[in-house]
């Protein structure tokens, strides 16, 4: 496989050290990270010599500086790790540098977001890509199979559960602001949307039970499936006992996919840089199904967002 250059925006994130040990394990070279918070003593398990900033001007500045060098030393791949409603305008810096970008979910927390990615990718010649790593796990990809072959007109029924307490911390950073996070929804339930809408197909209507802060709940028909949702990050939800609970069920079958996702990332850039990554239209689906959601919390429900949900629009 061909060695390509990458910068890292967002290194001090949970989810930085799988696209850290993906660029590595795919042969990769780091060359620059960028990320506010210097808390990033990871790195040094993967590329120590990597170039490292916490202000963007001067990463800005260094990758230009790597461009004018020439095609050894400009970055090719800018990978972005940042909090969610940075990654458009992320995704736009990469693409202006003569860069690919590989960005985390969700891509965008608005569809017009997307649309205005896909009109910079036509100008700029250059690719975003996202990583939606349910979509290469075995179990899913045999999920996907089997309702390929069923009926297409059939509704099937679909029952989503997933609880994963975070602590007080959560609703004091970017991920508790829907402004900023998009929401509960797009934060925790955003791999499972796409990969329901990758299966069932497009969302056509929400109705939206409950939505606050920690929790939210209600029903999502997509074309060949009504789905019963419920997500929370509140640890009263859960049994005694129990640290997290995930659980999808169709048709009343439990659907078994707890093991096989330590190298889902690793396999996504490898697909990646070979020309095989999911593009900007294979994610909007979800991005609308959320944006859905968010839209349609009514008044009586909408809690501690009510303030913010004008912001969105």
């Amino acid at each position: 496989m061909e060695k390509h250059n990458f910068a890292l925006i967002g290194a001090a994130g949970f989810v930085a050290p799988r696209h850290l040990r993906a660029i590595k394990d795919n042969g990769q070279n780091l060359a620059a990270i960028l990320d506010p918070n210097d808390s990033v003593g990871v790195v040094d398990s993967y590329f120590p010599e990597a170039s490292f900033f916490t202000e963007f001007e001067r990463f800005d500045r260094h990758v230009e500086k790597l461009r004018r060098k020439g095609e050894d030393s400009r970055i090719q791949y800018v990978s972005i790790c940042s909090p969610n409603y940075l990654h458009d305008a992320h995704i736009r810096f990469a693409l202006r540098a003569d860069a690919n970008a590989i960005c985390e979910k969700p891509l965008v927390l608005n569809p017009w977001n997307a649309d205005a990615l896909k009109s910079l990718e036509k100008e700029t010649g250059k690719r975003v890509f996202t990583i939606l790593q349910l979509r290469l796990h075995p179990s899913i990809i045999a999920l996907k199979k089997k309702f390929e072959g069923a009926k297409k007109n059939k509704k099937y029924d679909v029952v989503l559960t997933y609880i994963t307490p975070r602590g007080k911390w959560y609703h004091y950073s970017w991920k508790g602001d829907l402004v900023k996070s998009g929401g509960i929804a797009m934060n925790i339930g955003i791999h499972f949307f796409d990969m329901l809408t990758w299966i069932f197909g497009k969302a056509k209507s929400n109705i939206v039970h409950h939505y606050k802060t920690d929790k939210a709940g209600g029903l999502l028909e997509l074309e060949n499936a009504n789905v019963k949702w419920f997500l929370s990050i509140d640890k009263n939800d859960l049994q005694s006992g129990e640290k997290t609970y995930r659980s999808i069920t169709i048709n009343g079958e439990e659907i078994e996919f707890s093991e096989g996702f330590t190298d889902l990332h690793t396999i996504s850039y490898k697909e990646i840089l070979e020309g095989k990554g999911f593009s900007i239209d294979e994610t909007k689906p979800s991005i609308e199904a959320v944006y859905e959601i968010r839209n349609s919390i009514p008044i009586g429900l909408k809690d501690d967002y009510h303030p913010f949900l004008k912001k969105l629009t």
